[in-house]
Parts: structure tokens; C-alpha cells; sequence
């Protein structure tokens, strides 16, 4: 075997396999050439090298998304670890393990004005779960640091930091360990705080005629039951976002199509009692937007770790695994005599409707691809979707219940998407689909720098010439300064982008060779693939305005 001679560096290694912490995502440099000896030559990591740091922590997220265990992504000191910051930031707002560990210069090369330093102790401190700033000698101190860390990142699910200095010579190693480092064997469980006593939130349950539950992002594993019950209460409406992986025929799945056509009217009458939450963040606008301004009276949060207010509204954190707490309260629960979830199925019939003639009249635009490429994507695959329009519109469309599908919502950047998608499908081995945006696209094109790509993966690249999304925010105006300065209007394509990274390119500009070109996309899995489709850079935003005003009228008609 061969180790790197550098104590500290052994320290690393020896606790990393010792916490099972096998999965090294690694940057090029020199700083950090004992950790990249150490990890690459021994059997027992399983190791990526990813050239562009940005795309390989991103890329490193997206494995430990799939796997909800901790991956370490490693890299030299000076600004390479600053490019981490943005993944980093998105680990910790989506609740993903991960570990960055920086090599560093000596304490003594900092701010004499040497090369690639930079203070890198506490650089992440506003996002780190925990920040282990090593000493250049192996020691216990050290020893607890490495441990803690790694625990942190397994029990509160998040990022931390570690940081380790090296003095050259950096490449010598040995062929045995020479220090035998401390070994925390005990990982603390993430467990359930005591719930206490149900009985008066039981009461106010029962009191309450209207009472609304939302899942936000990956609200994986609620069990069946806690699900059928939900559903067979009259006085419980659900809305689920399509990143919850949550299905049921009574949920509403499509939440922006229920609820933005709403009057003042209809927000009075679907303002719920009682709000609980669980899942990640949420994707909606619209749904933040009518919660803080028809706040319900009660909002109880369910997750083991952390709350956020999002609504203004929120009044108890039960912190414990949704099933845990629906398997307490609902002996506790009575059903309650309400019209409040058959008149949200009556709206959500008469919006389906709507839906589906006027997704079967509508023309050539990003509303007629997502429709088009989701209702076509094969069963039991992923799909990922980058931010912006792209996760918006996907709101919008059902998604067969066997595909799972993830965004990076915790800070809703475009950095990354394309990374993320691609460790996911290397940690999930199912065949993933990722759709996305122009600018997020190009923004990350160094994502395709990757030797790892799996070969039945696929790109379905929305290219409107720009960012679409602020066509449809407010402030559009067909100005120089908005087409420059916001929209950032392009004539870019992807298709010799494809061709350096060795991608299968096709690429579609109308309805029929959109038709054509996803017909032949699920057949081929012989190499990755990217089609790129062209839409209409001033329509897309006037044909999903027309889409609400459509579905609107269906529950106005109707009253």
C-alpha cells in the first residue's frame, strides 16, 4: 500500500475510513497532493476527479442527494476553495451531508504575501454545520476536530468544513502508517425529540374546519398510511410540490394552477385554520405569497432538524420524522364534518379541464416542450430540473408517480444544476433526464467536463435565446437595458459544446421535430445525449399569462 508520508494527511484518511467515508470527489492541485495520494491509492475510496471546482462540489451534492451519506470533495488551498462556497450554500439550505477538505499553506505563509493563500479558516462560517481548522501536526486535538466534523455532517445533515495545513514536500509517501489516529467509533443517531403531550394540539385539529398540509422539496418516505389517512379526511386539503416525490389522487400536485387565478374571494374561502408543513423548501410563489397574507392560525412545522417561518405564521416545531408524528397524533385525530377538500376537488376538476384543452391547442413555446418531454420520460427514471423557468413550468404538468424528481431549491441558484443532475446519476444508476434552461445551461457547460457521465444520460436543453424567466417576472420591458442587462439575449447553441464533450447532439425547432426527436431519445443509450430545442423568444411569456387567464374563468364560470 501506499500513504502519504505527511502525518496529518494519515490522521485523514485513517478516520475517514474508520466513519465510512468512502466516496471522494477530488480538484487537481498540489497543496492537497497527500490527501489526493492517500485517497486514490487506497482500494477502499471510491474516487472522481472533477477538473472545475464549482462543478465538483455540485457534482459531489448531487451524489450525496441520492445517497444521504456524506462525500468529501478535496481540494488545494488558495481560491480553489472558494469556488465550493455556492454548492456548499446549497447543501446546507437543502439539508445534502457533505465535507469540504481544503489543503492550506502553513499557518506562517499566511498574509506574507505569498502565492495562492487566502485565510481559509472559517471562510464558510455563515453555512458550515462545523468548521475543523487542523493544526499542520497530527494530533488528539486534530484527531476529535476530523471526528466531530464528520458526525456533524451525518446527524445534522449539512455541510462542514475541514481544514488541514501541509508544509512541503508534499509527495513523499510511505508504505505503512506511521501515527494512529483517534477514532470516535460512535456516530450519533438523528433522533426524535419527545413529542410531549398531543392532546391540545389534538383539540385544535379537531376544532378546525379547514386544515391544510404543504410538502416541500424531497419529502421522501411518508409511509402509506400516514398518506391514506391524510386523504380520507374531508376537512384536510394537501398540496404537494412536484420536488416532494409524494403522490396521491386527492393531492393537488399542480399548486400554481390551483391557486394563481384565484380571487380575493377564493383566498378568503380556501384560507386554512391550520397549516402544517414538512419537506424542504418551496418551490411556489404563489403559495408563499396567499399563506403571508391569509396566515393561517395555527402553522406547525414537522422535521427533526430545523423550522423556518417561512409564512410568518409558524407557532410549533414538532421535531421529529413526519411519520413519526402522524403515527402519535392521528389516534388522537377526529375526522371533522367540512366541505373544505371537495371544494378544492371541485376547482381542481374544472382546472384540469381547462388544462388539458388548452395544453392540446396551445402553439410551439416552453409550455408545449415541458408538457411534451415530461409526459414522454420513461417510467421509474429521474428527472432533475434546474431553477428558474424550468422548475416553474414543471410545476405545472403531472408527473407519472414512479419518477423521482430533485432541484436545487436551497439557495434556487442556476449554478450547478447540470452537475448535480450528473453525480445524482451516478449514485442512482437509474436513468436520469435533465431539463433545463439557456443561460443556467451554458452557466455551468463546464458540468460536461466530466469523465463520468453515464451513458444513458440525457439533456433536454430549453433554448429560448435567453432568460426567460424575467419575461415573466415583473419589470419586463423590450429595452436594450432589459434585454442586456436581464434577460442577457443570446444566440448561443449547444451543439459544439456537445461535440467536444462527446455527447450525442440533436436538436428540435417546432412541434413535429420535437415529436421526432423524443420518439429517438429513449431509444439510444449508447452514449450521453443533449437535445437542444429551439422556442420563441417573445411568446413563451404571453402564452402562459393566456394559460391562467384560461384556467381562471373555468371556477368563475362555474360559481
Amino acid at each position: 500500500m501506499v500513504y502519504p508520508k505527511i502525518p496529518l494527511a494519515q490522521s485523514i484518511l485513517q478516520i475517514f475510513l474508520a466513519k465510512g467515508i468512502q466516496t471522494i470527489v477530488i480538484s487537481p492541485g498540489s497543496r492537497n497532493a497527500p490527501l489526493t495520494i492517500g485517497f486514490a491509492s487506497h482500494p477502499d475510496f471510491t474516487c472522481y476527479g472533477i477538473a472545475d471546482e464549482r462543478c465538483a462540489a455540485f457534482f459531489a451534492m448531487g451524489i450525496a442527494q441520492q445517497t444521504q451519506k456524506p462525500v468529501a470533495v478535496v481540494c488545494t488551498s488558495g481560491s480553489a476553495l472558494l469556488n465550493y462556497y455556492p454548492a456548499f450554500a446549497e447543501a446546507f439550505y437543502s439539508q445534502i451531508p457533505l465535507i469540504v477538505l481544503s489543503a492550506d499553506r502553513p499557518q506562517s505563509k499566511i498574509d506574507i504575501g505569498d502565492g495562492q493563500t487566502i485565510r481559509q479558516e472559517n471562510v464558510f462560517l455563515n453555512h458550515s454545520l462545523y468548521n475543523a481548522n487542523l493544526t499542520e501536526e497530527a494530533s488528539f486535538e486534530n484527531d476529535v476536530k476530523i471526528n466531530e466534523a464528520i458526525n456533524a455532517s451525518i446527524t445534522q445533515k449539512g455541510p462542514v468544513h475541514i481544514n488541514a495545513p501541509f508544509e512541503e514536500p508534499l509527495y513523499e509517501t510511505v508504505e505503512a502508517f506511521t501515527v494512529n489516529a483517534h477514532i470516535d467509533a460512535t456516530i450519533p443517531a438523528t433522533l426524535d425529540k419527545p413529542l410531549g403531550d398531543l392532546t391540545p394540539f389534538a383539540e385544535i385539529w379537531n376544532a378546525s374546519k379547514k386544515k391544510m398540509i404543504l410538502v416541500g422539496v424531497s419529502g421522501l418516505d411518508a409511509n402509506a398510511k400516514s398518506i391514506n389517512v391524510i386523504a380520507n379526511d374531508d376537512s384536510i386539503i394537501v398540496m404537494t410540490e412536484t420536488t416532494s416525490n409524494i403522490h396521491h389522487p386527492s393531492f393537488v400536485n399542480n399548486i400554481d394552477t390551483i391557486i394563481t387565478p384565484f380571487t380575493k374571494e377564493d383566498f378568503e374561502e380556501f384560507q386554512p385554520d391550520i397549516l402544517v408543513t414538512f419537506g424542504g423548501m418551496v418551490v411556489s410563489k404563489r403559495i408563499k405569497a396567499f399563506l403571508r397574507k391569509y396566515k393561517p392560525k395555527h402553522h406547525w412545522h414537522i422535521d427533526p432538524l430545523r423550522a423556518y417561518d417561512t409564512f410568518g405564521a409558524l407557532t410549533h416545531h414538532f421535531e421529529v420524522h413526519p411519520n413519526t408524528f402522524f403515527s402519535a397524533f392521528y389516534p388522537l385525530a377526529q375526522k371533522v364534518k367540512s366541505t373544505y377538500s371537495s371544494q378544492l376537488a371541485h376547482v381542481k376538476y374544472l382546472r384540469k379541464q381547462k388544462h388539458d384543452w388548452y395544453v392540446s391547442k396551445m402553439p410551439f413555446c416552453d409550455f408545449m416542450v415541458f408538457d411534451k418531454v415530461i409526459s414522454n420520460l420513461p417510467k421509474n427514471s429521474q428527472l432533475q430540473i434546474s431553477n428558474s423557468s424550468a422548475i416553474r413550468y414543471a410545476q405545472l404538468i403531472d408527473i407519472d408517480p414512479s419518477i423521482e424528481v430533485f432541484c436545487n431549491r436551497g439557495t434556487s441558484g442556476i449554478d450547478g444544476s447540470t452537475s448535480t443532475a450528473i453525480g445524482a446519476a451516478v449514485a442512482n444508476g437509474k436513468p436520469t433526464v435533465f431539463m433545463g434552461g439557456d443561460i443556467g445551461f451554458f452557466y455551468d457547460s463546464n458540468a460536461l467536463w466530466n469523465n463520468y457521465i453515464p451513458k444513458d444520460f440525457k439533456i433536454i436543453l430549453i433554448n429560448n435565446g435567453g432568460g426567460g424567466i424575467f419575461r415573466i417576472l415583473p419589470g419586463h420591458d423590450e429595452t436594450p437595458v432589459f434585454n442586456t442587462f436581464f434577460e442577457t439575449s443570446h444566440h448561443l447553441t449547444a451543439e459544439h459544446l456537445a461535440k467536444m464533450y462527446g455527447l450525442a447532439y440533436s436538436k428540435a425547432t417546432d412541434a413535429a421535430s420535437l415529436d421526432e426527436a423524443i420518439a429517438t431519445l429513449f431509444k439510444q443509450n449508447e452514449k450521453p445525449q443533449l437535445l437542444e430545442i429551439f422556442t420563441p423568444t417573445v411568446e413563451n411569456d404571453k402564452i402562459l399569462l393566456q394559460y391562467f387567464m384560461t384556467v381562471r374563468n373555468s371556477y368563475q364560470q362555474s360559481k
